[in-house]
């Protein structure tokens, strides 16, 4: 289940994390938004 929370990111992170979803974006036919990039990010890191 989703929660709708809001959070501060920094620019350098915003930054990167748009150019990871660009990459995504170029790899499938679906589309990849914000959110699931960051949750993608945050779910490998926290393993």
């Amino acid at each position: 289940m989703s929660k709708r929370v809001t959070v501060m990111i920094d620019d350098d992170l915003e930054k990167k994390l748009r150019l990871l979803q660009a990459k995504e974006i170029t790899k499938t036919v679906q589309s990849v938004s914000f959110s699931q990039t960051l949750n993608d990010i945050l779910r490998k890191s926290l393993k």
